[in-house]
């Protein structure tokens, strides 16, 4: 009897998962997106059945006593002090880079020539000849079979991914018009201190970069199709802020308000775009816009309906459908929260809603299955380099669009 029960035991039991293969996964930078990228890699094996196990293996900064406090609250198993050593580690396959856009080039180019898969948190460089050059890279390492993939996070949001879907399955029909904006308030205050994101060495544009390349890229991706032409304007509207105190601008310190520094980034950029169907767009990009803290909202109108997304509803989508009759017509409310939805089938019942957090994890899964497949990966270095490029238009065309001087009639 007691032979049978335990067959019956052994029978019962879930089958034994085969080992994953390790992936190393080493981490340049461990602050806002440091640890934000930090979760995505933690929780991303304990969420999803993946091909490879993400490993923390070491993280790295310039200050010893801080990033060895970032391992131990992110989880990462060592701290390093120096990019070059964390990518000759033999523990790391996997450089991950969330530094300031001056060093994305050296690091990321260094790693693939070492080997390395490499994620670059966007933009993907602070210019187009840097951007170019680590495509080129990734080009090269793609034929050794590694992987480079720019870390434009909300591609990863279910309703957008979703959306892209809807679209491209026709949804919308021909495009007329893409509408993107992007605003934050972090910056109203002129008393606010200068950081390293306010100098053009360092950020290689403001609110063009930062917040801007994500409208770009989302609004690419979702129409699937280029920006082929713009027309820009940008402001600084704060000139020089306070410098921090006792501590590099960038860094944790108090703002000194005797001593200034100069601002030499936009704070706003506005433009419009044509893509290469002929749909026209619009884009706003901004740090100064009150009581805003994070907005981001894409709308598309098509021939056949339209479809709007906002991030402070991140699980959610607008769409109308053109082709109903008017008299039931009407913008309606999808909620991409069902296991048919994209990532969705890893996570919790219909109704119960994601956050911010996991574009990250999802970034992280589908980076680990590129690898393993053997894909190729999406969103590209190439994707970042054209992102760039139109950066690079937006900023040459507020260059030159000239200020009018009024006229007054008698």
């Amino acid at each position: 009897m007691a032979r049978r029960e335990e067959t019956e035991q052994e029978a019962a039991a879930p089958p034994t998962r085969k080992p994953e293969r390790p992936l190393g996964i080493g981490m340049v930078g461990y602050a806002f997106m440091g640890a934000a990228h930090s979760q995505g890699w933690r929780t991303v094996g304990h969420v999803f059945d993946l091909p490879m196990r993400p490993a923390l293996a070491a993280i790295c900064g310039r200050d010893r006593a801080a990033v060895t406090a970032a391992a131990e609250r992110h989880g990462w198993a060592a701290a390093e002090t120096d990019w070059r050593a964390l990518i000759a580690r033999d523990d790391v396959q996997l450089v991950d880079i969330c530094t300031p856009g001056d060093s994305h080039a050296e690091i990321a180019i260094a790693a693939l020539e070492a080997g390395k898969h490499v994620l670059c948190e966007k933009p993907l460089a602070n210019t187009v000849a840097e951007a170019e050059a680590m495509t080129e890279a990734a080009e090269r390492a793609r034929a050794r079979g590694q992987v480079a993939m720019v870390g434009f996070n909300y591609r990863k949001a279910p309703a957008i991914a979703y959306a892209r879907k809807m679209i491209s399955d026709g949804r919308l029909g021909s495009l007329r018009h893409v509408r993107a904006t992007y605003l934050q308030d972090w910056l109203v205050d002129p008393e606010s201190p200068l950081t390293w994101r306010l100098d053009r060495e360092r950020a290689g544009s403001g609110a063009l970069g930062d917040l801007g390349a994500h409208i770009v890229d989302l609004a690419q991706y979702l129409a699937g199709e280029l920006l082929v032409g713009v027309s820009a304007m940008s402001e600084t509207f704060v000139r020089d802020r306070p410098l921090l105190a006792g501590a590099s601008a960038g860094l944790s310190g108090s703002a000194d308000s005797e001593a200034r520094g100069a601002v030499t980034v936009d704070d706003a950029a506005l433009f419009t775009g044509r893509l290469a169907s002929g749909a026209l767009a619009s884009f706003e990009a901004t740090r100064m816009a009150a009581g805003r803290k994070n907005a981001l909202r894409l709308e598309l109108n098509g021939e056949r309906g339209s479809l709007a997304f906002d991030l402070e509803r991140l699980n959610e989508l607008s769409f109308h459908d053109h082709t109903e009759p008017a008299t039931t017509a009407g913008f309606r409310r999808i909620l991409v929260t069902e296991p048919e939805h994209p990532y969705l089938e890893a996570w919790w019942p219909p109704g119960h809603a994601l956050g911010y957090e996991h574009t990250f994890i999802h970034q992280a899964r589908d980076l680990v299955r590129t690898i393993a497949e053997g894909a190729d990966p999406v969103p590209s270095f190439a994707d970042g380099l054209q992102v760039q490029r139109v950066l690079a238009a937006v900023e040459e065309s507020a260059e030159k669009n000239s200020v009018l001087t009024p006229v007054h009639t008698p």
